[in-house]
């Protein structure tokens, strides 16, 4: 089938597009991350002790004036407050526009997506462009359903922060043109077999970075001094470790499946279901470890930063078996494409 170079276009306009939005996204919720509520009450909790701390030493709590100077006082104090509500209230709102400008990044991100299969007549995850296309979209989809269960909205910038560098260095050293897919590749388990494992390793994103926050939060309790600015403004570790779990719950049987589907492919393409290929050797060290990871997670002895140090090793074999595998390795599955 002759590729229809007018979708082709509209489906890198609608990825540049998607990009740019997403980035403009960013910025929004930056805004909410340092100025919002969240943000603010998790600064406040830290504070708290030590405010307390220098009202005692000031003078046991006792007010040191008459009662003129405390309705003074008073009055200042719910003026400030009424100024400090309106500013958050401000933050808020650039969180809630940073909501709406990422679905419209989501939709067009979705447009590329289609525009592209539409221009070829296949599923358009046929080489490393087109998945870390998927990659990015099950990403931000994932991380959209999160903060509509969770009070996390505000960390929205850490989550979109590697979509925009993927897609970047998708768009620019990894892009492919749109044509048909290899022979070897023309096969009903492209659908299967690729979506399921590019949706998963989208999804396990969202773990790693709330992983990656969980840490920040672990050594700062070890030393004060460190990531102070950071820490304060983030969820509790009970909530990043929540999050990081059930999201890896979901995506954990969606990667298996994919495995599965790959060894069924194997064996109808090349007569055997496993055979050691790097791809294969390195998909099968994610399970492992995702797999270790669920383990550690619900046994006691090995919560916390065990387990979110196994979580974020399991997002970077990912990363490696996405880049180095494809780019670097020889093998079997070498299908990457790049222009």
């Amino acid at each position: 089938m002759p590729v229809n170079a007018t979708l082709s276009q509209l489906s890198d306009w609608s990825y540049g597009s998607a990009a740019a939005i997403y980035l403009l996204a960013m910025i929004l919720f930056l805004v909410e991350q340092a100025f919002g509520r969240k943000g603010r009450e998790a600064a406040e909790r830290a504070g708290a002790g030590r405010d307390g701390s220098a009202v005692a030493a000031a003078g046991g709590g006792e007010p040191p004036e008459g009662p003129a100077s405390t309705t003074a006082s008073t009055a200042a104090t719910m003026a400030a407050s009424a100024a400090e509500s309106r500013r958050r209230g401000r933050a808020e709102r650039f969180g809630s526009m940073g909501v709406a400008v990422m679905v419209l990044g989501m939709l067009l991100h979705l447009a590329a997506l289609v525009f592209r299969g539409w221009s070829t007549g296949r599923a358009p995850w046929g080489n490393m462009y087109e998945f870390l296309m998927v990659l990015c979209f099950a990403a931000v989809v994932t991380w959209l359903v999160v903060i509509s269960r969770h009070a996390v909205r505000h960390l929205s910038v850490f989550v979109l922060l590697p979509v925009v560098l993927l897609l970047f260095l998708g768009g620019t050293l990894l892009y492919s043109t749109a044509v048909p897919v290899q022979p070897a590749l023309q096969s009903y388990w492209l659908v299967i077999h690729v979506s399921t494992v590019a949706a998963a390793s989208g999804v396990f994103l969202v773990p790693g970075v709330a992983s990656v926050l969980y840490l920040f939060h672990s050594a700062h309790q070890r030393d004060p001094a460190r990531f102070a600015s950071l820490v304060r403004r983030l969820p509790s570790k009970e909530q990043l470790d929540r999050v990081a779990y059930r999201v890896t719950v979901f995506a954990f049987p969606v990667f298996t499946f994919g495995v599965i589907a790959g060894a069924i492919w194997a064996e109808s393409a090349w007569g055997r279901f496993w055979g050691w290929d790097p791809k294969e050797t390195v998909a099968f060290i994610t399970w492992v470890i995702y797999a270790a990871y669920l383990h550690a997670r619900a046994t006691a002895g090995w919560r916390g930063d065990r387990a979110a140090m196994i979580n974020i090793a399991g997002f970077a074999v990912v990363v490696f078996n996405l880049f180095f595998i494809n780019l670097v390795v020889a093998g079997l599955h070498s299908y990457a494409q790049v222009d």
